[in-house]
């Protein structure tokens, strides 16, 4: 057992390959029980019961849904782009999963320990407007064309103030690399100075993701499911895997900018604690920040598009770029600049 463990390390591609394996494999499993979650929770807020009926308390509909989803018939609409149609969903799922490579579970615990993971990431989620754009193109159908319209406009504007609260957070800490921000030794009085910026991030992530109230591209009043109206059977259910996936990464980059990532809460320190690994305490501040995007669907109804662009280029943007510039001054008067 020695010796074949051994090889494994030794053989770097096997050994890359088995990590991307222990990324990959928990987080669909993740992804296809967030979907369970959204439901009871949801329901538990309408007082209502939620999945019942699939295994005990409904714990397997996500593997009826999936079996259901992968037993259906692709259907293609008539004088669409088959290659491009094909495609898009596959780009979107597979932008959703390569992002993972930066993120670090915990101290060490990361797979490719870059030191511009940030902007790595920033890259990934920009390409993501991509994979919508070309299913609304080659589904040959109005209304998935508007809804790709309207999610590139969407995730491009919100994308903007993104950028700007990720600098706020990186004039903090002098690096781009991921592990270095979450263990960056920040004042008090700074992290209550950035608590603005993690308001306005939470927000813009839902609109990213094009989440509850912010789901215009999905709009079923008037654009009948969006950009994917035309999908159905595997096809849709990549652009579904993709968009809890892509919720996940929105949540754990929010955990690692403004949570403390593995870290205790509020850098509680007690003996008893010491026990429960980094890789837990990350997974409950991920999950906190799943809750809020469940929170927000039960809860709020849904913008309108004028609403939507007002509020990030209007007030979004310039708050962000503000506080970009107040959070330099800050750093300038009290001399607590990083070490770059």
């Amino acid at each position: 057992m020695a010796e074949f463990i051994d090889f494994i390390v030794g053989n770097t591609l096997i050994y890359t390959l088995l990590k991307i394996a222990l990324i990959i494999l928990p987080l669909l499993g993740v992804v296809a029980y967030l979907t369970y979650a959204e439901r009871k929770i949801m329901a538990a807020m309408h007082l209502r019961q939620g999945p019942m009926m699939v295994g005990p308390f409904g714990l397997l509909q996500p593997l009826a849904d999936g079996l259901k989803l992968f037993s259906k018939e692709t259907i293609f609409p008539n004088w669409s782009n088959k290659a491009v149609f094909i495609v898009a969903p596959m780009l979107t799922f597979m932008l959703s999963l390569v992002a993972w490579a930066v993120i670090p579970f915990d101290a060490g615990l990361v797979l490719a320990d870059i030191n511009v993971g940030i902007l790595y990431l920033f890259a990934i989620s920009s390409l993501g407007v991509y994979g919508i754009l070309m299913a609304g193109w080659a589904s040959n159908s109005r209304y998935a064309f508007l809804g790709g319209l309207r999610s590139a406009a969407q995730m491009v504007s919100y994308e903007v103030s993104i950028g700007f609260v990720m600098i706020t957070v990186l004039l903090t800490v002098g690096s781009l690399n991921l592990s270095d921000i979450v263990m960056v030794n920040r004042p008090f009085w700074l992290d209550l100075v950035l608590f603005p910026m993690f308001i306005i991030f939470v927000v813009s992530i839902l609109a990213e993701t094009n989440r509850t109230p912010f789901d215009l591209p999905e709009g079923e009043s008037e654009l009948c499911g969006g950009y994917n109206v035309e999908y159905s059977s595997m096809t849709f259910a990549l652009f579904f895997l993709g968009e809890y996936a892509n919720m996940i990464l929105m949540s754990a980059m929010t955990t690692i900018l403004f949570l403390g990532g593995w870290l205790p809460p509020f850098g509680i320190d007690f003996a008893w604690l010491e026990w429960v690994p980094g890789i837990v305490w990350f997974a409950l501040k991920t999950s906190f920040i799943l809750f809020i995007f469940i929170w927000a669907r039960a809860t709020f109804p849904r913008y309108r598009y004028d609403q939507l662009m007002r509020l990030g280029w209007k007030v979004f943007l310039p708050l962000s770029l503000f506080w970009v510039l107040l959070v330099a001054g800050l750093l300038i008067a009290t001399d607590n600049l990083p070490a770059l």
